[in-house]
């Protein structure tokens, strides 16, 4: 009997032991949760082993939409690109709740050794590039799969809606694309029906099955710098009849590290301002004319981005002068800070201590990562919660971390996973 005949044979055994529009039990949702277990890691394997970027999850969305009709679940496809939306409806009317994965890759060389690692490669502004689920969105797909194939199973006892977003693009789309959450909301994720709160999870290398979070500001906001230098030309053994674009970043470099280090009060709120890409020259003997650089700025409050950008525009800028050079530096694909509600914060612990008992922290630290899951924050309320995946035999300390070409998670935990997002859900239509 195949996986997703045994979870349809489950599913009609639940609901006929069921009074009619009863709220399932933690029982029963935690069966269903064993049940598609199997399946849920055949999905995040599959996914994994075929990536892609943002803006490009043709294959990902696809097989998405493919399994969400399987289920019976009204589903748009193509919105924000290559979003995919199902909608399960019920037993009775009710609330609307929404649960969010997000489906795009990252332009990284697997190096984990998996038997399903990938061996894809895409092209990205411009260049080919490798592909890897570095991120652990492979495992955000096929977690929200396994709770909609949970859910649908227990359709006629639920009073209300369930909408699952699978969006692209969370990474961000390429320079001078649009794309993610932003996108997707424009083009009515939200809607149709209007959904009342959001919950979303995101996998990392935290202890297996902990399951963290804190109310009102939890990850960063972020912003993607461009600094761009335009000088003079000159053959490397003339270095005086030019501009050193060499020494030009390098002093760009230092400066940003001391705006972040020595000019601002981290101590009052985390901040971090990171130089991640340097791109100047063709030949080892030539000094070229521009220079591109890239970064990004994270940042838990507005007052102090707007102090972080006025220093690293002014700082940019004074180095290109000091060279005879013109320097600019742009920020832009803002994300807001991922606001977590905080009454709905108060509210989810319980569900989420069924889903992994003992192990919810709604206290968790800061996170300097971003997310643009705090986009559907704005519109509606929200919460994001980290989901711990880190193998048993994985030190805490040597633990590589999301966007590492090493990432991998125990796939264990997929389940508590699976369990948080159908309780969240069920419990957030069932309370008054």
């Amino acid at each position: 009997m195949g996986v997703r005949t045994t979870v349809s044979v489950l599913a009609l055994a639940i609901m006929a032991a069921s009074p009619a529009l009863a709220a399932p039990s933690n029982a029963k949702v935690e069966a269903a949760a064993k049940a598609v277990q199997p399946q849920v890691v055949a999905w995040r394997r599959d996914v994994h082993e075929h990536p892609e970027l943002g803006n490009q999850e043709v294959r990902t969305a696809a097989l998405v939409a493919k399994e969400l009709k399987v289920l019976g679940l009204e589903v748009r496809e193509g919105v924000g690109k290559t979003g995919v939306v199902g909608v399960l409806k019920g037993g009775k009317p009710g609330k609307v709740v929404a649960l969010r994965a997000d489906m795009d890759a990252l332009p990284v060389l697997e190096k984990t050794g998996l038997p399903f690692a990938s061996k894809a490669t895409a092209t990205w502004e411009g260049k080919t590039v490798p592909v890897m689920h570095a991120c652990g969105h492979d495992t955000h797909v096929a977690m929200l799969l396994g709770a909609a194939t949970v859910l649908a199973g227990m359709k006629a006892d639920i009073a209300g809606t369930v909408v699952f977003i699978f969006q692209p693009a969370e990474e961000g789309p390429q320079a001078g694309d649009e794309g993610g959450a932003k996108l997707m909301i424009a083009d009515g994720a939200l809607d149709n029906p209007k959904v009342d709160a959001i919950f979303g999870v995101h996998i990392g290398p935290g202890d297996a099955n902990a399951l963290n979070y804190r109310p009102e500001g939890f990850y960063a906001g972020a912003d993607r710098l461009t600094i761009t230098v335009k000088g003079k030309q000159t053959h490397g053994a003339r270095p005086w009849a030019g501009i050193d674009m060499a020494s030009v970043s390098a002093d760009i470099v230092q400066a940003l590290n001391q705006i972040a280090a020595r000019q601002i009060d981290v101590g009052t709120s985390p901040t971090v301002l990171t130089i991640a890409t340097i791109n100047m020259g063709v030949r080892n003997n030539i000094i070229p004319e521009d220079l591109v650089m890239s970064g990004t700025l994270r940042t838990f409050t507005p007052e102090r981005k707007a102090e972080v950008i006025a220093k690293t525009q002014k700082a940019v800028a004074a180095i290109g002068d000091r060279y005879g050079a013109k320097a600019e530096a742009v920020f832009t694909q803002p994300y807001p800070v991922t606001w977590n509600d905080a009454a709905l914060s108060k509210w989810v612990k319980g569900p989420l201590e069924k889903a992994s008992p003992g192990k919810v922290d709604d206290q968790a630290a800061l996170v300097t990562g971003a997310e643009d899951f705090s986009l559907y924050g704005q519109k509606v309320p929200a919460v994001f919660v980290q989901l711990g995946g880190r193998k048993a035999d994985v030190p805490a300390a040597g633990a590589p971390a999301n966007h590492s070409p090493y990432f991998d998670i125990d796939e264990a935990v997929l389940e508590t996973g699976v369990k948080a997002e159908v309780f969240m859900a069920l419990d957030y239509l069932a309370k008054k």
